[in-house]
Parts: C-alpha cells; structure tokens; sequence
C-alpha cells in the first residue's frame, strides 16, 4: 500500500494523540503532535514573561516567533516523540494545566497559525505520516487521503484529563478541568483563522464509550478499506 497522509482532528481532550499515536505506529508513519506545537509557543511566552495575569500583546509574540525553534525527537522508552523547544524537552511542561489555559489564546494568533501550518505542512510533504490537531482535515492538510473527527462526552474528557494531570503529579480539581476544557472548545471552534470544525469529508469518531484497543480497531479498519480502493 502506498502511504498516505492521516488528518486527525477533534476537541481536547478526547484522545486523539492517543489514537494517532498507536496507529503512526501500527502502520510505521511518522506521528505529529500539532497541539504540542502551539503549546510550546505558549510555553516560550510563559516563561519570557510575555504572558502576564493571563494577559499578552499579540505583537510582543509576533516579535519572538523567530527565537522560537521546534523539533521533534523520537523516545524509545515511550515509542513517541518527545518535543523540544530551542533543543530542550518540553514534553512534560507543555501539559499542565497553565499551559492549557493560554494555548487557545495563542493560536488565535495568525502569525503563529502560519508559522506552525508551514512547519507541518513540510513534516508531511513526503506522506506517511499521522498528525493530529484541531485545523489539520480542513487547512494543514485537506487533501488527506483519510480524515478522523474525534469526539466524546464532557464529562468523560473532563475526567480523562483529570487523570492525565494527576498521573503527572498535578493537583486539580474536575471543576477546573472542566472549566478549563469548555473554554477552550468554545475558543477554538469559534476563532478566525481557521476553527475546529469537522470536515465535510471526514469520519467522525465517538470514542466516549470505546476502550483504546477499540479505537485503533476502528481507525486501522478505513485505511485498510483504503487499501482495498487502490487495489
């Protein structure tokens, strides 16, 4: 089968990384976290002090875009790939729950969609690859061979989060994760450039009562249909 490109898109929360990754891997694809992307911006901003009281200048991020410089490096203990911000490992920072709180504010930002789009878009030039996100099926990559909308209830991405957090050693509550999750729904379906919205193309997902086996059951199942059009 040749390789093809997979659009993985879908609301926080709701284990698209964790879909995309566990099927990069099953096919052998190269797997792109493009949520990882936008959080390290927020991360840089964060720490240079340009994000204050919740409060930024959109110019103040435009300024430093060329400072900043992604990568991602593959770790064989967790079979993914870690993502490093000017040649440090971010992994475990870019997921708290601060981070969370201003990433949707940050990609809002056109000069960032664009720097990040044209950095994605390069990753996935040569195919085979899986890349997940929130604009990736309808702006990064609308020609996908294969697009996934994933999607679950709150309540149990609010807890699938709260889990996560806690796993990490980060003391939340599920109101604050909740909060947290409809906030950012609410931005990324309704921002400018390019929202969170299904493609009209795509395959929609409900992953709310799915177990992990399940959903890779589900999405290896259309490539596989894939494979038997080329055919």
């Amino acid at each position: 089968m040749k390789k093809i490109t997979i659009a993985i898109d879908g609301y926080s929360s709701c284990g698209k990384s964790t879909i995309a990754k566990a099927l990069a891997a099953k096919l052998g694809y190269s797997y792109v976290d493009s949520g990882a992307m936008y959080r390290s911006i927020t991360l840089f901003c964060i720490r240079r002090g340009i994000i204050k009281d919740g409060r930024f200048d959109h110019s103040d991020v435009i300024r430093e875009l060329d400072n900043i410089n992604l990568t991602f490096v593959y770790n064989p203990a967790a079979k993914a790939s870690d993502t490093y911000l000017n040649g440090e490992n971010v992994e475990r920072e870019i997921r708290t729950l601060d981070v969370s709180s201003h990433v949707s504010h940050i990609s809002l930002i056109r000069e960032v969609r664009q720097k990040l789009v044209a950095i994605q878009r390069e990753m996935g030039k040569n195919k085979g690859v899986v890349m997940d996100g929130r604009d990736i099926g309808t702006n990064v990559f609308p020609d996908a061979e294969l697009k996934i909308f994933v999607t679950a209830d709150t309540d149990v991405r609010t807890q699938r989060r709260v889990d996560e957090l806690r796993a990490k050693g980060h003391k939340v509550s599920v109101e604050e994760v909740k909060k947290n999750l409809l906030h950012r729904d609410y931005e990324d379906s309704h921002r400018k450039e390019n929202p969170l919205v299904q493609a009209p193309d795509a395959i929609v997902l409900d992953n709310t009562d799915l177990t992990r086996e399940e959903q890779l059951d589900f999405v290896f199942s259309r490539v596989m249909e894939l494979k038997l059009e080329q055919d």
